[in-house]
């Protein structure tokens, strides 16, 4: 018991920073480092061809597939006053860089670090926890739409004290807005912030504790005379020369909670985020299917821009199974792309509500087995519904249900 104690006391700090993408390995000096993780998996859809959040749309003709969702890569080097990381992902698809960025900070102020490059937006908890960790394949659909895959181009500051304020954490963050994969189209910044809380040593150090609130201030440029801005049950438009070249807010506030607890019977988890604001799109149809319509941009958009109220948010649950070494998993999202309007109203002629509004939610559930501390099987399965609306993609619930067997290896 003591020894297995001991080992928790002194892997803890190296899992905690390896959780973190916005960190290296540790942040004790060393030379390089190299760790990573590989995810490969079979599916099967619901029908063939859907669009899907869980790994990517399914080819034309084709409900089912193995693949290597994730291929990490990732080597960092830290000395008394820098660190550097470099991460790459190798899947079927190609290799992509995925994070390249430099830190500084100063021994005597080591909870003060300044960070540039491609790192992940300081925004919330899940956009910055490693796939590499999480319990659920993939993170929410809201997530996946406002910030797809996660990075930016950009500086941050931020703030992690120790001592007696070990459970702070702020970060500030001013981004190019366009993603991990593009330069700026534009000449204006986005700004992130996050003030996070966590406390890991409650009742006698059986209960964590997190919580935090997030913003993210951003503008998307308009590149026609026309944009919408959505109002009840519909959309107004507006049109003037002068609207070439507006910048459309950008704008989100979230929320999130962490609850963790050791008990007799094995870990309990609760994790939820909430996330609502302003989220400039396209109306979605033939050539930007209806997910998609909202998801942010990396190029300039050539179209009319859509500025509609969304929200969201996701529950996770999970129950390690006593000493088995299997977790039980359910999850619940929700994105609601166009809160100000729903149902058969969608669709309906001259409120120019299109298949970019539509609400999906999924419930997912499964279980993961840890075989050991590398390797991990998980198998989940997910029903996604949408709701029924006036257009005619989606005057019924789709057929896009999707299960997931995955095996994880981690080194």
């Amino acid at each position: 018991m003591k020894k297995a104690l001991l080992l928790a006391t002194l892997i803890g700090p190296a899992v905690a920073m390896a959780q973190n993408n916005n960190a290296p390995s540790s942040y004790d000096p060393h030379d390089i480092k190299i760790t990573g993780y590989l995810q490969t998996q079979f599916q099967k859809a619901q029908s063939p061809g859907i669009t899907s959040f869980s790994g990517g749309d399914f080819s034309k003709n084709s409900d089912n597939r193995f693949m290597i969702r994730r291929g990490r890569l990732k080597i960092d080097r830290v000395d008394t006053y820098s660190s550097i990381v470099f991460q790459l992902d190798a899947t079927q698809d190609g290799v992509q860089l995925m994070d390249a960025f430099i830190q500084l900070r100063h021994p005597s102020q080591k909870g003060l670090s300044l960070t540039a490059g491609l790192f992940n937006r300081p925004f919330g908890y899940s956009i910055v926890y490693s796939s590499g960790y999480r319990d659920f394949p993939e993170r929410a659909r809201v997530f996946q739409t406002l910030m797809p895959r996660e990075r930016d181009l950009g500086g941050m500051v931020s703030y992690h004290p120790g001592g007696k304020m070990k459970f702070l954490n702020l970060d500030l963050a001013l981004v190019n807005g366009s993603g991990h994969s593009a330069k700026d189209y534009d000449s204006k910044k986005d700004l992130i912030g996050n003030l996070g809380f966590k406390f890991d040593s409650l009742a006698d150090k059986r209960l964590q504790l997190g919580f935090g609130g997030s913003f993210y201030k951003g503008s998307v440029r308009n590149d026609t005379k026309t944009y919408y801005t959505a109002i009840a049950n519909g959309y107004t438009a507006h049109t003037s020369d002068d609207n070439e070249g507006k910048a459309i807010g950008r704008n989100y506030y979230g929320a999130n909670l962490q609850i963790e607890l050791d008990n007799s019977f094995g870990k309990s988890s609760f994790k939820t985020e909430y996330v609502a604001g302003d989220q400039p799109g396209v109306a979605g149809g033939a050539d930007i299917k209806g997910p998609y319509a909202s998801r942010s941009f990396t190029t300039q958009p050539a179209t009319d821009l859509y500025q509609r109220k969304f929200n969201g948010y996701y529950l996770w649950l999970t129950q390690e199974i006593a000493k088995t070494g299997v977790t039980a998993l359910l999850a619940y999202d929700v994105y609601d792309p166009n809160t100000k309007a729903s149902g058969m109203t969608i669709g309906m002629p001259d409120n120019f509500t299109a298949d970019g509004d539509v609400k999906f939610s999924t419930l997912g559930y499964g279980v993961a087995y840890q075989i050991s501390n590398r390797l991990k099987l998980t198998v989940y399965n997910e029903h996604v519904t949408n709701e029924k609306t006036s257009l005619k993609n989606f005057s019924d619930d789709l057929k896009d249900n999707v299960f997931t067997t995955r095996l994880l290896y981690r080194w």
